[in-house]
């Protein structure tokens, strides 16, 4: 049965920023196609709720409370993964972002921090996370959650969207290193309702002109992202790496201007 192929049957996955939005839609959907997950966020709280989603489906979650913002800390995770289920099949670098800044307020430091925050971090758990997968299971799948800014350009993302462009083609990168054994995709979504993305949802005016600019003419779920990721980390993708998934509405050009006037 092809549906069959979609499944995580007994598989360990780590995803990182996993309290809410993406994270937690990503974490509970390889929860329902048979995985257990270790979620890490800052948020204890919110982790609690998501591990409750996870046990509801029948899956084990360990929860950890992390500032991901230290390499370090998210190299451990692939560690912890082994430590209490006893192998590792699938990371998601999920954690990122950076604040929007017109160009002349993007200092060099906004730069560094941006890459540090969504590329260094990615790069140390897929390091981890892929000797714990040749240990345990002899291989695996990564997948890293860019974005569409890093690939369209807009105004005051110099510093996200760079990043998240760097992130992307470290991507390809990654893949052709790991290959054959493990399997190191992206995931690049578009506009998304998630918190983050409230302001946008909860005005009409700002609603209306982003999914006017969107073709499929409406925001995207969480659950969008999920099942690309399920996708990607199951047997279903089995043949595709080095490859970015752009699940974004069908933009071809951003699709939120932000109010940054003209020089």
């Amino acid at each position: 049965m092809i549906l069959d192929r979609f499944r995580l049957d007994d598989h360990v996955a780590v995803v990182t920023g996993a309290g809410r939005g993406l994270g937690a839609a990503i974490a509970v959907a390889f929860a329902e196609a048979g995985a257990d997950v270790v979620i890490a966020a800052r948020s204890e709280f919110d982790l609690e709720q998501v591990a409750g989603q996870i046990a509801d489906a029948g899956r084990r979650a360990h929860i950890v409370p992390v500032d991901l913002s230290n390499t370090d800390a998210a190299a451990a995770l692939a560690q912890t993964a082994v430590d209490e289920f006893d192998r590792l099949d699938v990371v998601v670098n999920n954690v990122g972002g950076a604040v929007p800044r017109p160009l002349f307020d993007t200092a060099p430091k906004h730069m560094v921090d941006a890459f540090a925050f969504n590329v260094a971090n990615a790069h140390a758990l897929i390091v981890a996370g892929a000797k714990q997968m040749l240990a345990t299971t002899g291989g695996g799948s990564v997948i890293n959650v860019t974005s569409a800014v890093g690939r369209l350009p807009g105004r005051a993302y110099a510093a996200y969207g760079t990043a998240k462009a760097a992130l992307a083609h470290y991507t390809r990168i990654a893949a052709m290193d790991l290959n054959p054994k493990i399997r190191v995709n992206g995931i690049a979504p578009g506009a998304i309702h998630t918190s983050a993305l409230e302001i946008v949802a909860d005005n009409d005016e700002m609603r209306s002109a982003v999914e006017k600019a969107t073709p499929i003419h409406r925001l995207g779920e969480p659950e969008d992202i999920a099942a690309a990721a399920v996708y990607l980390a199951s047997p279903a993708g089995a043949y595709v790496t080095g490859k970015i998934l752009e699940v974004d509405g069908g933009i071809i050009a951003p699709n939120l201007d932000l109010p940054i006037p003209d020089l």
